[in-house]
């Protein structure tokens, strides 16, 4: 008869499930300086410094190709993204993050 042996090491199923994160970031006085210019080409370049901020972060912190990021959003230097759980400790300890809350899906 085979012996079944069970890992503690292995993550649960639910750790592995991805779900919905908002990300918020800390203080920059480069996205401060940059959303003071109110023209179009401005917000170009929020949009830019944002986007190449939060794509920096995701692959500093997580493995390539183990997440999704569906939007920045420039008004609040934030950026959602399909991740697990363990994904979004990792997150939370980045010095440049300020939270990392889950989407709470409202029951219709």
């Amino acid at each position: 008869m085979g012996v079944i042996t069970y890992h503690s090491k292995l993550p649960r199923m639910d750790d592995r499930q991805k779900h919905l994160h908002f990300v918020f970031m800390n203080y920059d006085p480069e996205y401060e300086r940059l959303q003071s210019d109110r023209t179009k080409r401005g917000a170009r370049e929020v949009e830019m410094y944002l986007t190449k901020k939060h794509n920096d972060l995701l692959a500093k912190k997580l493995e390539p190709g183990s997440y999704t990021k569906t939007l920045s959003l420039f008004i609040v230097d934030a950026f959602a993204v399909q991740i697990t759980d363990a994904q979004a400790n990792m997150l939370r300890s980045a010095k440049e993050v300020r939270v990392v809350e889950k989407n709470q899906e409202l029951a219709s």
